[in-house]
């Protein structure tokens, strides 16, 4: 169900406490019974974090809803975002993230990244207060997940990992090379690191001929 918004509130997002004073009226119009299910909105952004939609994707029971990404996605693809914040309301008032939250929020991650649309931040709300995975620095470390990354994705990066690791060991050679044969003309150390980028210490151990 899309949720219609004032000019006011088609504002640009530039942290989570912006999103939360929308979110909060949007559940605080919702009638009392229906408050206490939980509910779950997608916030659809351009580029410059400004919102294209808000949606109310599902609405469950007094502890749980249902996700499903392509649920979540289809929306905002259809709004051409680029970024997405989810939100869900926690009828208890206890807004800290359950195991099962930091799954979807893992899940979407994943399953933005596929489709080129951003998951930035996942927004748990009650009448009275919210919390931020970005906040408190859980996006960050969900991404890190591998749970929900397709195995091709895994080999591909794997793959992008060793090739940087031989680049980064063919330069290092190379500079201990240079380094080589600048000490062995007795050049300053001091000149040698500038032109090098190695440590006085890796510099003292090169021995020349």
């Amino acid at each position: 169900m899309n949720i219609k918004l004032t000019k006011t509130q088609k504002i640009k997002i530039n942290s989570s406490a912006d999103l939360y004073k929308i979110m909060q009226l949007i559940l605080l119009r919702e009638d009392k019974v229906d408050r206490n299910r939980e509910h779950f909105w997608t916030i659809s952004l351009d580029n410059a974090n400004r919102i294209l939609n808000i949606e109310l994707v599902s609405m469950g029971t007094v502890n749980k809803t249902l996700v499903d990404p392509m649920e979540v996605f289809s929306i905002p693809l259809q709004k051409r975002a680029v970024k997405l914040i989810v939100v869900h309301n926690h009828p208890s008032g206890e807004v800290n993230p359950s195991e099962g939250d930091k799954d979807i929020t893992d899940h979407l991650i994943q399953a933005g990244n596929i489709i080129h649309v951003k998951l930035i931040d996942h927004l748990i709300i009650s009448e009275k207060s919210y919390f931020s995975f970005k906040d408190n620095d859980l996006m960050e470390e969900l991404a890190m997940s591998l749970k929900y990354v397709p195995p091709y994705v895994i080999k591909q990066r794997y793959e992008k990992a060793a090739l940087e690791l031989g680049e980064k060991r063919g330069e290092k050679k190379k500079a201990e090379e240079m380094a080589r044969a600048m000490k062995s003309k007795e050049l300053e150390i001091e000149l040698i690191i500038e032109l090098t980028g190695l440590s006085k210490t890796a510099i003292k151990r090169l021995k020349t001929e």
